[in-house]
């Protein structure tokens, strides 16, 4: 990765190398953290972060679930992203939001240690490649289940919850795939490894919902919010395996991912293996807005 100047960590903009923490932090045994990602985007008015009062809010949230006391309120982390893309001087980025239990215990207990809050920003491009968002990537249903709600808060960003995700992620390219896809524990189509799914058949828009066991994604509720606005029919919908091979478009959304299509899902071409049209409006729609250039949304943005 592309490292950056400064990385905030509890109010002070901390230089890269030296924002480290002790062997001993509770989070990097157990995995008590939650996160964010986020992204900031060069338009013709300057750099502006997504949705960004929405991605603090959830992170706020996923906090909460799991037990993590924050002592930054909403607005502060707020400014925070925007000085950190100022001091870092990039123009468009991809930010990263932690909170985390760090030292005073070591048990499975949390509650005596401290809890240590990070921004850090950086250049990333696209996730899943130019050519994958270009002409669409190949994907594999993976032979790991989702995380389900009984164990854990699959609409929260915890930490340690994502070695579901890192598992599959890792035997799909081991595989040859670009990305997994996952089932939930009653074998429905829940999502990718770090991605939201949509799904194209006779012209209607599908999304699993959030009971297959989902991330509440915020590029999922922009992408449904963009299409439908344009007159497309967009539906929640229980969807299975075999939904996957006879859909006519697939693709994913994602902070990192952004919008991006997929040409094959376990060997078999989607449609004619190529994007379609309602996939390659999402993409336009969807930069346009990241940009700027859609009045309707310019909402969505925080200017740095």
């Amino acid at each position: 990765m592309e490292t950056s100047k400064f990385i905030w960590m509890d109010g002070a903009m901390v230089p890269w190398e030296d924002a480290t923490v002790h062997v001993l932090t509770h989070a990097l045994h157990y995995g008590t953290g939650v996160f964010e990602g986020i992204r900031a985007y060069e338009t013709p008015d300057g750099t502006a972060i997504f949705r960004l009062p929405e991605h603090m809010a959830r992170l706020h949230r996923s906090a909460k679930a799991y037990g993590i006391p924050l002592a930054h309120p909403v607005e502060v982390l707020i400014e925070a992203a925007r000085q950190i893309i100022k001091i870092n001087e990039l123009e468009a980025g991809y930010i990263r939001p932690l909170a985390f239990h760090e030292l005073g215990a070591i048990g499975l207990n949390p509650a005596a240690a401290t809890v240590k809050t990070i921004i850090a920003a950086w250049r990333w491009g696209t996730y899943l490649g130019d050519e994958g968002v270009a002409k669409g990537i190949r994907v594999r249903v993976s032979s790991w289940r989702r995380i389900h709600q009984s164990s854990f808060v699959p609409i929260a960003k915890g930490t340690g919850q994502y070695l579901n995700s890192v598992m599959a992620k890792q035997e799909a390219v081991a595989t040859g795939y670009d990305e997994a896809l996952l089932l939930n524990m009653d074998g429905n189509i829940s999502e990718g490894s770090g991605e939201n799914l949509f799904l194209v058949r006779d012209g209607v828009l599908l999304t699993p919902p959030i009971a297959s066991g989902i991330l509440d994604g915020i590029t999922r509720a922009s992408v449904v919010q963009l299409l439908s606005d344009e007159g497309v029919t967009v539906r929640e919908a229980t969807l299975t395996r075999g939904d996957l091979y006879a859909a006519d478009e697939l693709f994913l959304t994602g902070t990192a991912a952004e919008v991006t299509p997929i040409r094959e899902v376990d060997d078999r071409p989607v449609g004619k293996g190529e994007p379609g049209p309602v996939t390659r409006r999402a993409q336009d729609l969807f930069a346009q807005a990241v940009t700027g250039k859609l009045p309707a949304y310019r909402s969505w943005l925080t200017y740095v």
